[in-house]
């Protein structure tokens, strides 16, 4: 998910009044609204979309950060609580989907196709992960924080995803497997433990790693001792199982997990027919599904009642934690960073069906085979655009060996 180098964790300073009576009152008028407009499940989801934006920038839970401090110095923390948040989310995903029920919702996951579009999509996303300076969640909660960077980052993130839906008959038309999941193939109990051997595989190949480098484990940064649960910082750990339990409950309010890149795609068809671009022609919002979507109000879209959701409660979250604070000039090179970077966010995600949350993270606790082709190649990409960041004048965060 994103770049904390950009949110650094220091001590609280002051409430910011002005932000955070702006993103609560947002918030309670929007929860008002969608309850009346749309229904009282959409109302919740926005406010679990709030909920996840403060965990998301409380946390400093970033993907795009975790990924590159492990490329470049061997610190594997950040790592270690993705599959802490893994492990947990098979364990109560699995028994639902494997149901089909949850509380009386019929539910679903994110499975989809694993083939040559998630490949290539994944490859490009991570590049776009480490020039765009955050994930998909990771540039909704800076933006909320108020990266203006991270502005830039998103309109190019929704230009790359409208692009990419035009071109979607073409990568779909590529070798690729029929929607596997592992929870119908395996059962329930081999497919709950499959998952977890390979996640406590994963941290352990973390831990050998940072030891090789380091000596030792490097202790991460300590929340601070007064209220961390309202200012933050909180653990890595703490963050980690927030998203797992707010993932949990968009599956029992909406019937399917967490996503968030579709809603990108869909502004920027809605804006590109603004113009008078006929996407409504296009393959891709031809289907049922997605016609319905690019027909209706944007309020009436999970994803993107969500999204929005969760920009405002990351404002919350800075705001509480004296942190609001927007810097209007950005370097230049910088800036063309996040030009490249999010173009290739928005465009990968599509090819990959999903992004770090909608592919990664939902599509492994779903149960889907693309999610772990998601994984590896998105590694692999993050693995070079780690290596293009300084041509561009970003940071590539990395301690002494000896430091602990």
């Amino acid at each position: 998910m994103s770049n904390t180098a950009s949110l650094p964790v220091r001590q609280r300073v002051d409430i910011n009044p002005v932000p955070m009576g702006v993103a609560l009152l947002l918030i309670v008028l929007g929860a008002l609204y969608l309850a009346q407009a749309v229904s009282a499940r959409q109302a919740a989801l926005w406010v679990v979309g709030a909920l996840l934006g403060v965990a998301l920038y409380h946390a400093a839970f970033g993907f795009t950060s975790s990924w590159r401090v492990f490329i470049a110095d061997g610190r594997g923390a950040g790592l270690r609580a993705q599959m802490i948040m893994l492990a947990v989310g098979v364990a109560l995903f699995f028994p639902a989907l494997s149901a089909g029920t949850l509380f009386g919702t019929p539910v679903t996951g994110l499975v989809s196709p694993a083939g040559t579009s998630v490949v290539v999509g994944a490859f490009i996303f991570g590049i776009g992960m480490q020039l765009g300076g955050g994930c998909a969640s990771g540039t909704l909660y800076t933006v909320g924080g108020g990266s203006t960077r991270m502005i830039v980052t998103l309109l190019a993130f929704i230009a790359g995803s409208v692009i990419a839906t035009a071109h979607m008959p073409f990568w779909t038309s590529l070798p690729q497997l029929k929607p596997v999941s592992l929870v119908k193939t395996l059962g329930l109990a081999p497919a709950l433990l499959l998952n977890w051997i390979v996640f406590a595989a994963i941290a352990a190949i973390t831990v050998v790693v940072e030891k090789r480098r380091h000596g030792r484990l490097v202790n991460p940064v300590h929340p601070s001792k007064a209220s961390p649960w309202l200012h933050g910082p909180w653990p890595l750990v703490a963050g980690a199982l927030a998203l797992v339990v707010l993932n949990f409950a968009t599956l029992a309010l909406s019937g399917r997990p967490w996503g968030v890149t579709s809603a990108f795609a869909l502004w920027g068809a809605k804006a590109a027919a603004a113009i008078g671009i006929d996407t409504a022609s296009w393959t891709y919002w031809s289907t049922k599904a997605n016609a319905a979507a690019l027909a209706a109000p944007v309020t009436h879209d999970v994803t993107s009642v969500m999204d929005i959701g969760i920009v405002l409660g990351a404002m919350l979250a800075a705001a509480l934690a004296g942190r609001y604070a927007p810097v209007w000039r950005v370097p230049l090179r910088s800036l063309l960073a996040a030009v490249v970077g999010g173009l290739m966010l928005g465009y990968g995600a599509r090819l990959a069906y999903g992004c770090n949350i909608g592919a990664y993270f939902s599509g492994i606790v779903s149960g889907s085979l693309h999610g772990w082709l998601w994984l590896v190649a998105a590694f692999v990409g993050n693995v070079f655009g780690t290596r293009l960041r300084p041509l561009f004048g970003l940071e590539v965060e990395r301690v002494k060996p000896s430091a602990c």
